[in-house]
C-alpha cells in the first residue's frame, strides 16, 4: 500500500474500523508503518498505542480479534478505512463498538454476498458453484430458484424450524445470484417495496381524506 501520508502526525495514521458485514463503526484507532504491515501480514487489526508507545492487536487479551477483510486510504492518503470482520464486542466495556452501538443490520452481510457473488464472475465453472450457475443462465437459475421454493414450502408443512431456515437461505442465495445475472441487486428490490409501500400509503390517505370530505362538506 503506497501513497500514504504518516507525516501529518507524527509517524501516525488514524484507521477507522468498520464491520464490513453490517457497515457500522466499530471504533477508531491509529497505526504507524509497522503496525499496519502487521495488520496486512497476520489478517488482524493491528494499532499503535499511544499511550504504551508500542504496536498491539486487538483482541490479543480479550479474544476478541478483528479479522480484516479490507483496508481502503482515502483521497488524501493520510486516513484508512479497515473493514473487518468482529469476533466479539470491540469496546473494553463489553459494548458491540466504541460509540456504544449496537452492532446489528443483517442486511448488510446481503451486501458483502452480493459482492461475493459478483466476483465469482470472475471464476471458472470448475472452481465454483456461484460462477457455474451464473455461465448457466437465467433460465437454469430461474428454474432452480423454483426446486428451492417447492423444498422450502415441504419444510413449512413437514419440516424443523432450522431445516425450514436452511431452505430459506438456499432460495435468498439462489435469488441473489439471478439478479446478479441480471445486473440487479438487493437494493433494488428494496426499493420496489419501499415504492410500493409508499404507493400504498398515499392511496390510504386519499381514500380517508375524501370520506373526511363527504362528513364535512354533506355530500
Amino acid at each position: 500500500m503506497t501513497n500514504l501520508n504518516f507525516d501529518k502526525l507524527n509517524g501516525l495514521i488514524p484507521a477507522i474500523v468498520q464491520d464490513a458485514f453490517t457497515n457500522k463503526v466499530l471504533m477508531l484507532g491509529f497505526m504507524n508503518r509497522e503496525a499496519l504491515e502487521v495488520s496486512l501480514k497476520t489478517g488482524f487489526a493491528t494499532f499503535f498505542s499511544r499511550t504504551r508507545r508500542q504496536i498491539w492487536t486487538k483482541g490479543e487479551t480479550s479474544g476478541n480479534f478483528l479479522k480484516v477483510l479490507e483496508i481502503i486510504p482515502d483521497c488524501d492518503g493520510d486516513t484508512l478505512l479497515v473493514k473487518v470482520s468482529p469476533q466479539g464486542p470491540v469496546c473494553h466495556t463489553g459494548n458491540d463498538t466504541c460509540f456504544n452501538e449496537q452492532n446489528i443490520n443483517t442486511l448488510g452481510f446481503i451486501e458483502y454476498l452480493e459482492s461475493v457473488i459478483e466476483n465469482r464472475k470472475q471464476s471458472t465453472a470448475e472452481e465454483s458453484y456461484t460462477a457455474k450457475l451464473l455461465s448457466s443462465g437465467a433460465k437454469r437459475i430461474a428454474k432452480k430458484i423454483g426446486e428451492e421454493a417447492v423444498e422450502l414450502s415441504l419444510e413449512a408443512k413437514n419440516g424443523t424450524d432450522q431445516r425450514l431456515l436452511d431452505e430459506a437461505a438456499d432460495l435468498l442465495y439462489h435469488m441473489l445470484v439471478l439478479l446478479s445475472s441480471r445486473n440487479l441487486t438487493f437494493n433494488n428490490v428494496i426499493e420496489t417495496l419501499k415504492s410500493r409501500h409508499t404507493e400504498s400509503k398515499v392511496s390510504a390517505c386519499d381514500v380517508e381524506n375524501f370520506k373526511r370530505g363527504e362528513k364535512q362538506w354533506g355530500k
